[in-house]
């Protein structure tokens, strides 16, 4: 299980790192008409955990579905139990912190004449 939560981080954080460097002009015109730091970070971290929220929306619900085909397998845990749910989507939400926080903290710290010398 540690396997998936380590891959969907390393690609989340790919993803994110991807998006904040292809954004990097964008970021630094913000960041030289006056955006804070603060801003640029909740930017980032918003978007990202609108993705997170978006793939637990959509899987949440295939993997009860499917939890009951492999109730068999599932001992002492019953299907669908909304403590072992919480738990998963809480430990996800909390991965993806973790892996955005780096780009984000990038764009955050990006100096506004560097980003716009790139283009």
């Amino acid at each position: 299980m540690r396997k998936w939560l380590l891959l969907a981080s390393i690609g989340l954080y790919g993803v994110i790192s991807y998006s904040v460097a292809r954004r990097t002009n964008e970021i630094g015109i913000r960041m030289a008409l006056g955006a804070l730091p603060a801003n640029i970070l909740g930017e980032v971290l918003s978007k990202s955990l609108l993705m997170v929220a978006l793939g637990l929306a959509a899987g949440l619900p295939t993997a009860l579905a499917c939890g009951r085909l492999v109730s068999s397998q599932l001992y002492g845990v019953k299907t669908g139990d909304p403590w072992l749910v919480g738990c998963a989507a809480a430990v996800l939400i909390a991965a993806a912190l973790a892996a955005t926080f780096l780009p984000a903290r990038r764009a955050a710290l990006l100096d506004p004449v560097t980003a716009l010398r790139e283009e």
